[in-house]
């Protein structure tokens, strides 16, 4: 069953998270992720939820998805992140329907 990462991100340091951007998709395609968002317009539908920046990022299950965050080739990177941002990541697991 396909997971998720979603991450709302506020960028506080442009030119040292240029740098997080620039690396991150090569890992998360090692862990077979891919991204479904990245950055882009955001348009309040509902309630008050006012995300600077999101990424959602599929990956084929949650053990990549962890394995991935989780990978001693993202620590630098996710170091980097929260230097240069103030992030929220949650991971969930995606839909199956019934057979």
């Amino acid at each position: 069953m396909p997971a998720y990462l979603i991450a709302e991100v506020e960028i506080n340091d442009a030119a040292g998270y240029e740098e997080y951007r620039k690396r991150v998709p090569a890992i998360i395609a090692a862990h077979g992720g891919r991204y479904l968002v990245r950055g882009g317009a955001i348009d309040l539908l509902e309630g008050s939820w006012a995300p600077a920046r999101l990424a959602v990022i599929e990956f084929p299950d949650m053990a990549a998805l962890k394995a991935f965050h989780d990978s001693p080739a993202y620590r630098p990177l996710l170091e980097l992140r929260q230097r240069t941002a103030r992030s929220s990541l949650i991971a969930v697991e995606g839909y199956a329907p019934p057979a």
